[in-house]
């Protein structure tokens, strides 16, 4: 019987990772593109359900990912370091897990095979979310499906 490598994500920290494996980590779930607050009293991240200008609602991937930082100032480009505190990540995030020292789960796309796995498993943002030009106010829909 012949003995499968590990998958990258498994042997290799995140700081070593290169581009490609770096990307690849993302679900494409869209939920760290949502608009977000921290409670000033107990830290604790708040979500709601508008969405990123730059997200595609259907797709639930950047419009325009190589420019999304100069675009949305309030974008972040996620590096190790970020990950020092990865709280403000959502708990399914990959990075988020793996700076955890935990798995992967099933529905993850680099696990399953299948990128629309995401959205069966019912991670994604897909037909949840309110593009910020209905012009919402995101206090007023805020969620509790994304912690």
């Amino acid at each position: 019987m012949y003995q499968t490598a590990a998958p990258f994500w498994e042997t290799t920290p995140l700081e070593l990772m290169d581009a490609e494996q770096w990307d690849a980590l993302c679900d494409g779930c869209g939920k760290c593109c949502l608009e977000k607050f921290e409670d000033e009293d107990t830290g604790r991240i708040v979500y709601s359900r508008i969405a990123c200008a730059l997200l595609d609602l259907d797709t639930c991937r950047c419009r325009d990912y190589p420019n999304r930082a100069r675009r949305m100032p309030d974008c972040i480009t996620l590096t190790p370091e970020h990950l020092a505190d990865p709280r403000w990540l959502p708990e399914t995030c990959a990075y988020r897990l793996l700076a955890e020292g935990r798995p992967l789960p099933r529905w993850h796309p680099l696990v399953s095979g299948d990128p629309e796995s995401v959205a069966e498993a019912g991670e994604s943002v897909r037909g949840r979310v309110l593009a910020p030009e209905t012009g919402e106010n995101p206090l007023m829909h805020l969620i509790d499906w994304v912690r």
